[in-house]
């Protein structure tokens, strides 16, 4: 296991595969940990196949936050735990964002440190955001962005939804 410390917060970050083909898969996982991680990040991963990876970050002493990684899988979960990119699951005040918030709202109350507006640049902070019960920003560098775009009434919505429509769903 590979265990990243951070000074300046005492805390750990462990990564983790367990071979998930799919995100929801992932998410899943990461949201049955109990305690619940301070961060916890999807990653997509090249080795030893294409799967989701996790970085799990906690204050938890590391020999109550390790995991199971199986030696076949254990290149991905050291590329997970390696750096902080990814879409975050787990932040910050992720379990608040229920309901609709102002931009200024959310990003006061969580680790986001920017929302955008898809093809459009940064969203105004009056703007309102219905969050659909389903945030996942990702790591640009060190900032966390959530992507948005705009839906009916002039609201903006999460540009990635709990049950997306499967590429070429429609198509024969």
């Amino acid at each position: 296991m590979t265990l990243y410390r951070s000074a300046a917060r005492s805390l750990v970050t462990t990564g983790v595969s367990l071979g998930h083909r799919e995100v929801s898969e992932a998410d899943h996982w990461i949201l049955s940990l109990e305690p619940a991680p301070t961060l916890a990040c999807t990653h997509l991963v090249q080795a030893p196949f294409p799967h989701v990876a996790i970085s799990v970050t906690s204050a938890v002493p590391s020999e109550t936050a390790s995991f199971e990684t199986a030696d076949d899988l254990r290149a991905g979960a050291d590329a997970a735990a390696a750096g902080r990119f990814g879409r975050a699951v787990v932040f910050p005040g992720s379990s608040g964002l229920t309901g609709r918030l102002t931009v200024a709202e959310l990003l006061e109350r969580t680790a986001i440190d920017r929302v955008e507006i898809l093809g459009s640049g940064a969203a105004d902070p009056g703007q309102i955001v219905d969050t659909r019960d389903f945030v996942r920003p990702q790591y640009r560098g060190d900032d966390l962005v959530l992507v948005t775009m705009p839906a009916a009434g002039g609201v903006l919505v999460p540009f990635e939804t709990r049950d997306p429509t499967p590429c070429c769903a429609d198509h024969g």
